[in-house]
């Protein structure tokens, strides 16, 4: 195994540029500076990246690193490091590789025996969490849900007993889908926040349970948005059709089945569709 400092020795080093996230004041000096020092800019969106590198007057030449041409520009970018040229990669708003491309490049040169170094700058998942007001001791990264609903329901529901604060990305025309899931998987007095327009304008963090954030007007929600949802209850285990039958049984002694249906998927996170499916099942 070879060890070499990361700034000293000859081996050619990839920097990973973090960018704002909305506030372009956040762009550090440290990562002016290095920009200033480099040969090639990989970028994910040259027209962004350009944008940022004009406002402060930084004039490089561009590599197009995306997501669909990631293996590609990993090769031509390898090549130029390994023939002494500098090259920092940096993506459209926070950091490389963080649901973002970039994490095929860091393999690929690592795989080289290039070394790789981040210049720390925003990050949305963080500034989202720190300021929800949820459990911070412990949290959990899950980024962009699927986009096809049978794909987000069956991860929902995966996530719905984790213990830690769970952090999810989310675009404005599919917000209210992923809220109304939430719900169904977590529960509709699960905590939750939602993060939008963060460092800019027009930020805002709304509050609330799930049966809450789903009666918001989804025409109010613009921008890139952060959801954070609360850990689950420790009494929310995974029950088993079993136990969900003999709640039912118990329940419906004294109430409507819509009653005692609605009362098992708020206290105990378990999916609306699954109970309604057992109950069918015993009816």
């Amino acid at each position: 195994m070879d060890r070499e400092l990361n700034f000293k020795g000859n081996s050619p080093l990839l920097y990973l540029i973090s960018t704002p996230i909305g506030n372009l004041d956040e762009f550090s000096p440290r990562a002016i500076e290095v920009l200033n020092g480099i040969d090639f800019v990989a970028a994910e969106d040259t027209r962004n990246s350009g944008s940022l590198l004009s406002k402060f007057n930084i004039k490089k030449p561009f590599i197009m690193c995306h997501e669909h041409n990631e293996e590609e520009a990993s090769t031509k970018i390898i090549s130029l490091l390994k023939e002494g040229k500098k090259i920092a990669y940096m993506s459209d708003a926070g950091y490389p590789a963080i649901s973002d491309p970039g994490e095929r490049l860091v393999a690929r040169c690592i795989e080289e025996g290039i070394k790789v170094s981040c210049v720390n700058g925003s990050n949305a998942a963080l500034c989202a969490l720190v300021c929800s007001g949820l459990p911070t001791n412990h949290f959990y990264f899950y980024g962009f849900l699927p986009s096809k609903p049978s794909e987000r329901e069956k991860e929902l529901s995966k996530l719905k007993v984790r213990e830690d604060t769970m952090i999810f990305y989310e675009a404005p025309h599919r917000i209210d889908a992923t809220l109304k899931s939430m719900k169904e998987a977590f529960g509709g007095s699960r905590r939750a926040c939602i993060g939008r327009e963060l460092t800019k304008a027009f930020e805002e963090f709304i509050r609330g349970d799930f049966n809450a954030l789903c009666e918001l007007d989804p025409e109010t929600l613009k921008g890139e948005m952060v959801i954070i949802v609360d850990k689950a209850p420790q009494s929310s285990k995974e029950l088993s059709d079993d136990e969900i039958v003999e709640l039912l049984k118990e329940y419906t002694k004294d109430m409507r089945s819509k009653d005692a249906i609605s009362k098992i998927v708020k206290e105990k996170g378990v999916a609306k569709n699954r109970v309604y499916d057992l109950y069918l099942s015993i009816k």
